[in-house]
């Protein structure tokens, strides 16, 4: 015979209005840190670029190699 995978229902046991709404707000804490994750991996990777387009389209008008010269 071949096994059936079961599906097990975190949380406790009772009538089905409790385990939806509890399901409900699991399903939105999941996706409220999924797209915080993402958020943060993006302004990560996002910050600098975003420092130097911002530099480059200021008034005096600037190039990339003086934005990144120390001098």
């Amino acid at each position: 015979m071949a096994a059936k995978a079961s599906l097990k229902i975190k949380g406790k046991g009772g009538k089905g209005s409790k385990e939806s709404s509890s399901s409900k707000y699991e399903v939105f804490k999941d996706w409220t840190n999924w797209s915080l994750k993402k958020a943060k991996v993006a302004t990560h990777y996002g910050f600098i670029p975003l420092i130097i387009i911002l530099g480059m389209k200021s008034d005096p008008n600037t190039h990339l190699f003086q934005l990144l010269s120390p001098v």
